[in-house]
């Protein structure tokens, strides 16, 4: 499941279909049309404009039970100047046949198993999302990894060294030459939390602790919650580094 899914959908059932798939093509086109070539490489892509089409769900599931993700993926397919991107917990075998030519970016989230136990119910286990990458960049598509959410139980820093994959597990040399990473520490949702009391309470002991969080107001205006600022600062500097030690053929795109 996507992990901001549920709080923009009512904290319904997080799979999306549209109905106005093709409206929605047409007025992709034209934006990446207006954009014109990228002339600066940014964090995002050196070359491509970078479209999220999954910020509201997890792709790899959408695509189980309609065309509308393909459609999207197709089109950019045919758009030299940008990508499509998303990140996933499901592997979908299924969007192996899709021929993307490396215009579609699937980024795999990794988390520590014992906590994914818990937080990442009826997902794909990590070593399945490891041992796609591989596949994926085999079949054209452009794969990166999401090492999010961060959680920070006590044990945290030593559980996360057996999400990292080693240079072996991720074989092709296309493989790590494009591969990067975001670094995403776990910004929980106050309203979200009253919701996973209900639904998930022991998920949520690891999730919500308040003497470790401070509040935050993003940038969308909603009021979540995040580590407090310098238990942050010194986890993105320490799991920064556990990852450069690990996998130094990944580069890491932003860590936040």
């Amino acid at each position: 499941m996507s992990c901001s899914a549920p709080r923009r959908k009512g904290y319904s059932n997080p799979v999306t279909v549209f109905t106005n798939i093709e409206q929605i093509g047409r007025h992709v086109a034209r934006h990446v049309h207006k954009q014109g070539p990228k002339l600066e490489p940014n964090q995002c892509d050196p070359e491509a404009w970078v479209y999220d089409i999954g910020e509201n769900s997890d792709c790899s599931v959408d695509a189980t039970i309609s065309d509308n993700v393909r459609d999207l993926c197709d089109l950019f397919r045919m758009t030299p100047t940008a990508k499509a991107s998303f990140a996933t917990k499901w592997v979908n075998r299924d969007l192996l046949t899709w021929d993307p030519r490396g215009r579609s970016r699937i980024r795999f989230s990794l988390m520590p198993a014992e906590t994914a136990k818990v937080t990442d119910l009826r997902t794909s286990p990590m070593a399945d999302r490891i041992a796609a990458v591989n596949d994926f960049v085999e079949a054209g598509w452009e794969v990166h990894l999401n090492f999010s959410p961060v959680i920070m139980t006590p044990t945290w820093l030593s559980d996360w060294r057996a999400p990292l994959p080693p240079a072996a597990d991720v074989r092709p040399p296309a493989a790590q030459q494009q591969a990067a990473a975001e670094v995403i520490f776990l910004t929980p949702n106050a309203a979200l939390h009253e919701v996973n009391e209900r639904w998930h309470p022991k998920g949520e002991e690891l999730i919500w602790q308040p003497r470790l969080q401070e509040a935050k107001i993003s940038q969308n205006g909603a009021e979540n919650v995040r580590y407090r600022r310098d238990l942050k600062a010194r986890g993105v500097a320490q799991l920064s580094a556990l990852v450069n030690e690990i996998t130094p053929w990944c580069r890491i795109r932003y860590a936040f």
